[in-house]
């Protein structure tokens, strides 16, 4: 069982900062990753966007930790 403090907060973050982390991730890295095919450095870009977006899985995962 984890802690119960660290659940908390691993909530609360994800809960008030994640999701509009992934969120604003997510409108950036649509439009940035069509264009990674052609522009190669934008692959670095893009990559980090979909940290951005997996975030909330993350914090999830640390909740439970």
């Amino acid at each position: 069982m984890a802690n119960p403090i660290n659940l908390i907060l691993w909530l609360l973050v994800l809960i008030f900062i994640s999701f509009w982390v992934a969120a604003i991730c997510a409108g950036f890295y649509i439009i940035v990753h069509p264009l990674s095919v052609c522009i190669k450095p934008l692959t670095e870009i893009a990559d980090l966007l979909l940290q951005g977006v997996q975030f909330p899985h993350y914090c999830a995962e640390k909740m439970f930790s």
